[in-house]
């Protein structure tokens, strides 16, 4: 298992038998607190590995830093389907990718491996001007990372 809560490229995700598309990833192990009634991850948890993910992969693709004069990254939706459950101490590897892009905003994709499948999730995000008043364009690098590490497509 790779190095836990450190970005992992393609080729650290295929060594540990992460299929293809998936090139952004992160290692962790499920904690007691994300445990429900049922002894199982609870559904919440893994929005905040999601979300925790999406930080990582924003300041690596260079789409903030987080900074105050940074855009914000609002959710605009969110969701998960669940494929099997996940329990006590099981390793597991969060993946996203950017599936498709707009003016000012993208779709990203989810995937949790431990180490099948056990969820995918999806997530729309929109950018706003730091002071959040208004939409900020995403720019041509950013687009250009989506593209080129995850395929991305821009939508019109």
């Amino acid at each position: 298992m790779p190095p836990f809560l450190t970005p992992l490229n393609t080729d650290a995700l295929r060594q540990v038998g992460v299929p293809a598309p998936w090139c952004f990833g992160m290692a962790d192990r499920v904690r007691f607190s994300e445990l429900d009634a049922l002894n199982h991850v609870n559904h919440t948890a893994y929005l905040r590995w999601f979300e925790s993910l999406r930080l990582l992969y924003c300041r690596d693709y260079g789409i903030s830093d987080y900074s105050e004069t940074a855009p914000q990254l609002v959710l605009k939706a969110v969701g998960a389907q669940y494929h099997a459950p996940m329990f006590l101490s099981e390793d597991y590897i969060a993946t996203a990718r950017t599936v498709r892009f707009r003016t000012t905003s993208f779709e990203m994709d989810y995937a949790v491996f431990a180490p099948d499948l056990r969820v995918v999730g999806t997530a729309l995000v929109v950018l706003l001007t730091s002071d959040g008043r208004g939409r900020f364009p995403l720019t041509e690098a950013m687009k250009s990372a989506f593209m080129q590490r995850d395929g991305a497509t821009a939508e019109t």
